[in-house]
């Protein structure tokens, strides 16, 4: 993976790991949570909409719509489940498992069907990871039988099978689709939005609640996660889905960083041998 790409997607991973955990702190916010992001993250890209309108060398297609309602709503899945996951899961299980799942489908797929070849030492890359990211998300019978741990590995699959989706659609989408990846996220975002406004016009009550509590947590998301996602859209321009996938979990060690030392979780010292093997694959990833 080329220097440039490589820097897009480690800057995308801490600002990914930085609005999951202002995710997590949001309890029971469900689909309202959800569109109150989606929402404030469309408020965010709409000038960068608009410029990129009106600056771009492409002509507009109707494939880019299309490309941005199966985003859409691959994302709205995505955001629902990863939310009920936190509500019901620590913090340092659905997260690892999440990023850990998403990758291995994403680089399997991208090999059976993009006819990608990410060569030995990128596959190395992949396994450490995907190593260390099951090192970090699995312990002793103990702490297994947990029921949080044992909801938080069941919401972390079903999430990584959702990141795996649309990480192979959005990939095909900025790349053989050609849709300019702020045009194509900010379209997404604003369908998001709109997907999911019926449900939350319907409690209202829910959504003054939501914001009188976590206002704050609504903007951050909002914020770092479109910027993280873009990043990964311009980096997915440079260099195979297959490598970008797995390179952005350097995120799971900021995470579960966090989720050891702010949140209290237990496992500290699998956490950090995990945390060693993810970043070992980060350098194998560098040097494919």
């Amino acid at each position: 993976m080329n220097v440039q790409a490589l820097t897009l997607v480690l800057i995308a991973a801490v600002l990914h790991a930085a609005w999951n955990f202002a995710a997590k702190r949001v309890r029971h916010g469900g689909a309202t949570f959800v569109w109150a992001y989606y929402t404030a993250a469309t408020v965010f890209l709409l000038p960068a909409l608009v410029i990129a309108l009106i600056t771009t060398d492409a002509r507009p297609q109707w494939t880019w719509l299309l490309a941005a309602v199966v985003t859409a709503v691959l994302h709205i899945a995505y955001g629902l489940v990863l939310q009920r996951g936190y509500d019901v899961g620590d913090l340092s299980v659905v997260y690892p498992v999440a990023r850990g799942t998403g990758p291995l489908l994403s680089v399997l797929l991208a090999v059976l069907l993009l006819s990608e070849r990410p060569g030995p030492v990128g596959l190395a890359g992949d396994a450490l990871i995907i190593t260390g990211v099951l090192t970090i998300s699995t312990g002793g019978a103990r702490l297994a039988r947990r029921p949080a741990v044992r909801a938080g590995v069941l919401y972390g699959v079903a999430t990584g099978v959702v990141i795996a989706a649309y990480t192979l659609w959005d990939a095909y989408s900025v790349t053989t689709l050609a849709v300019p990846p702020v045009i194509y996220f900010a379209t997404g975002s604003i369908l998001q939005s709109a997907l999911l406004t019926p449900t939350v016009l319907r409690n209202r009550e829910q959504l003054r609640l939501l914001w009188q509590e976590n206002s704050r947590e609504v903007m951050i998301v909002g914020l770092l996660s479109p910027i993280a996602y873009l990043l990964v859209l311009f980096a997915m321009r440079l260099a195979p889905v297959s490598l970008v996938a797995p390179a952005r979990e350097v995120s799971i060690v900021l995470s579960g960083l966090a989720a050891w030392l702010v949140l209290g979780e237990a496992g500290a010292r699998r956490r950090l041998l995990g945390s060693a093997v993810v970043l070992a694959g980060i350098v194998a990833i560098a040097l494919a």
